[in-house]
């Protein structure tokens, strides 16, 4: 069993570093002040074809596993971009792998070379403002219309709306009354975002202002059949393959934000002097980073050891969820502590800490709660009875 990375992921962390060093801290710290999406930053990786790593090389992808991927947004994370630099290629990487999976031919020839080069960018349209997480009771619906649906509905936490120009929709295309099981007549769209049909509005919100969440109202929207991934009535289905790597990629960034807190709480610890020593020379600052650092490692290995499953085509179930909720939790302790470290230093926002405090919730409740989490270890692991 062989814990190190290979030649070839340590490459791609090294070469992925050096596109970040051209965005530092105070780079972040200006994009959360002001929001806007860093469009420089997301040109930087597609010039160097980093949106594609676990695409197909027929498309013009690197064709490289989720390993890689996720050594790619963890070191993203880590470098100090956290969740604003992540979130601003997360779609390129997970969401479209339904397309990939059970896209024909003509349709991957069409989408993913665009979103591959950053000509195009995806938004994913999946969570309603009523139904959460119970995505099988989602109310968009999509009417067939002979050669093409007419959508209605609502999404939120909508992430990117605001700069992309396709999305990718789940609606629902036979009534929940009218199927055998709930997972079923729900249907997978890859399509424009047409403006004159979706108003995207804008929630602001706590942190990661650079990435823009957004509430979608659909009206009438015009989506050609052509728009439609693999059959109707099996969108679920679909969606699932983009589940398992989605969370192994955010406890990755987690990860890699929570480095990125110790890191600067390790550094102020050794050069801030308080009754003539350091303060990392005590032990009520060190024990702390140290146990965060054992706890970012323990999560790491989860992480990685769901990515390799992942890529091997084993169940990986129970390990990614596993990984996102151990790495996102190890993450907030370590912001936490980080902050707690700067003592009122770790309340100006010259000091980093707190806005990497403040995009640690993210991976903690996104994209699946905690708690959710625990029910699913409960019952799969366990043989406990199913609490939801």
């Amino acid at each position: 069993m062989d814990f190190s990375f290979t030649p070839e992921q340590q490459a791609i962390r090294d070469a992925v570093q050096k596109v970040c060093a051209g965005f530092d801290m105070d780079y972040w710290l200006k994009r959360d002040r002001d929001g806007g999406f860093p469009l420089d930053f997301h040109a930087a990786l597609a010039r160097d074809g980093w949106l594609g790593i676990a695409m197909p090389q027929e498309y013009g992808g690197a064709g490289l596993g989720i390993t890689e991927a996720a050594v790619m947004m963890q070191t993203i994370a880590a470098s100090g971009a956290g969740m604003s630099g992540a979130s601003a290629v997360h779609m390129n990487i997970f969401s479209l792998n339904p397309v990939v999976v059970y896209g024909a031919d003509a349709q991957k020839q069409r989408w993913l070379p665009p979103l591959i080069k950053g000509t195009d960018r995806a938004c994913f349209g999946v969570t309603e403002p009523d139904t959460g997480l119970n995505t099988t009771r989602l109310k968009t619906q999509a009417l067939r219309h002979g050669d093409h649906y007419v959508v209605s509905g609502r999404k939120i936490w909508t992430s990117t709306a605001q700069v992309s120009n396709k999305i990718l929709l789940l609606a629902r295309t036979t009534p929940l009354a009218e199927v055998e099981k709930p997972t079923r007549g729900l249907t997978l769209f890859y399509t424009d975002l047409d403006r004159s049909r979706i108003e995207v509005r804008e929630i602001e919100k706590m942190g990661r202002k650079a990435v823009d969440s957004n509430l979608l109202f659909i009206d009438d929207l015009h989506v050609p059949v052509e728009d439609r991934v693999g059959e109707e009535g099996r969108g679920f289905e679909y969606i699932l393959h983009g589940f398992n790597p989605e969370r192994v990629l955010v406890a990755a960034e987690a990860v890699g934000l929570g480095h990125a807190a110790l890191a600067r709480a390790a550094d102020y610890a050794k050069t801030r002097i308080v009754f003539d020593r350091p303060i990392g020379q005590n032990q009520g600052i060190q024990h702390p980073l140290a146990k965060c650092w054992m706890d970012l490692e323990a999560a790491n290995l989860m992480v990685y050891k769901a990515a390799s499953l992942y890529d091997a085509g084993e169940p990986c179930g129970v390990e990614a969820n596993a990984a996102k909720y151990l790495a996102g939790e190890a993450c907030f302790r370590a912001c936490e502590t980080a902050v707690m470290v700067h003592g009122g230093m770790g309340y100006a926002k010259e000091y980093h800490v707190e806005r990497l405090l403040r995009e640690a919730f993210i991976p903690r409740i996104a994209p699946v709660s905690p708690e959710l989490i625990l029910c699913f270890i409960a019952e799969k692991v366990l043989g406990l009875p199913k609490s939801y």
